[in-house]
């Protein structure tokens, strides 16, 4: 990996040190301990200082107070507040999560301080673990195991079963998947899909043809959920997808379809769902995230039938990260636009 010549980071440096005008000055980058970053594959910048802290501790380091580059990963709020107080250097923040909803709550302002995300690092995770969630909804594997915990056998799951039975969700071939909220985890996902023999189409709020998947605008979201077996939302957390799938438009999809939700908590109304699902309005629903994390203990949601629950699982193995801060990195020397910037 090749440093940038001291020329092309002098005016960078400028606006860390009065001194930099003679001398470059040494940035500092903050690292986090909650993730097992390879600090020497960061390489290639002479005048670049790594430093690790944790991510969980209520405060950091004085001797750290003057960073320029803080790296988060699972940080607590009670860290990424005391950085939004105490860390007045700071001129970006590399996120390794796939969104900035933690730093963006806990006070940073992203219009004076740069603020990237870890976009494209869960990728692969997350949607290996959407078409878990989408087996064992079709295959009844959670089922399988209430019985089991019971000491029963499941004779109904087993022995001649109906082939691709219409009105049901027993197989992904054939299966009408949707997947709402067409990023790159979609992309991901989407080639499993079809090669299990499912049919997919995306749904986001401009129409268009990604990766060869056909993608419907918003305004055709009553059509396209009516047309749906099972469901997949990859939906971000903001407030235009506040409560996204509510009632309404649960009551598009057909009696038999399930729901599958590793975007965020927010997009779903649980209420809604949880009625949904007790009247047997759908088939069911497999949710890695909630509106409230960890979900409170005593919940309806626990009880509810045909509701596969997932502790937000699906990500929390960034790939990459190194490779990521490092592109980064050469692109804030340069002056340059930094990738998943918000």
């Amino acid at each position: 990996m090749l440093p940038f010549p001291l020329r092309q980071s002098l005016s960078i440096f400028r606006s860390f040190s009065p001194a930099a005008s003679t001398t470059v000055a040494t940035m500092k980058l903050l690292y986090p301990t909650s993730l097992a970053l390879d600090s020497a594959k960061i390489t290639g910048f002479p005048t670049l200082t790594l430093h690790a802290y944790d991510a969980k501790s209520p405060t950091l380091p004085s001797e750290h107070h003057d960073a320029h580059v803080l790296v988060t990963w699972a940080n607590s709020k009670d860290n990424l507040k005391y950085a939004v107080e105490n860390l007045n250097n700071l001129k970006w923040i590399q996120s390794l999560a796939a969104g900035p909803n933690d730093v963006l709550s806990a006070g940073f302002d992203a219009s004076k301080v740069k603020i990237t995300t870890g976009s494209g690092l869960h990728d692969k995770t997350v949607a290996e673990h959407a078409l878990g969630l989408l087996l064992n909804a079709a295959r009844r594997f959670y089922e399988m195991r209430d019985y089991q915990l019971q000491g029963k056998w499941p004779g109904h799951l087993g022995g001649p079963q109906p082939d691709r039975e219409k009105g049901t969700f027993r197989t992904l071939r054939d299966a009408r998947v949707t997947i709402w909220g067409f990023g790159n985890i979609a992309k991901s996902l989407a080639p499993h899909l079809l090669s299990l023999g499912a049919s997919v189409k995306g749904l986001a709020r401009s129409k268009g043809v990604r990766d060869g998947i056909e993608v419907f605008g918003e305004e055709s979201l009553e059509e396209v959920l009516k047309e749906t077996d099972a469901l997949v939302m990859i939906l971000p957390g903001d407030a235009s997808t506040k409560h996204a799938l509510n009632k309404e438009r649960l009551a598009y999809l057909p009696k038999h379809a399930w729901v599958v939700n590793v975007g965020r908590g927010t997009s779903v109304d649980e209420d809604a769902l949880f009625d949904a699902l007790e009247e047997e309005r759908i088939g069911g629903a497999a949710l890695d995230v909630f509106e409230t994390e960890p979900l409170p203990e005593g919940n309806k949601l626990y009880g509810a039938q045909n509701l596969i629950l997932s502790p937000h699982a699906a990500g929390g193995r960034p790939q990459g990260a190194e490779e990521l801060i490092v592109e980064n990195l050469r692109k804030f020397l340069g002056g340059q636009e930094l990738k998943n910037i918000i």
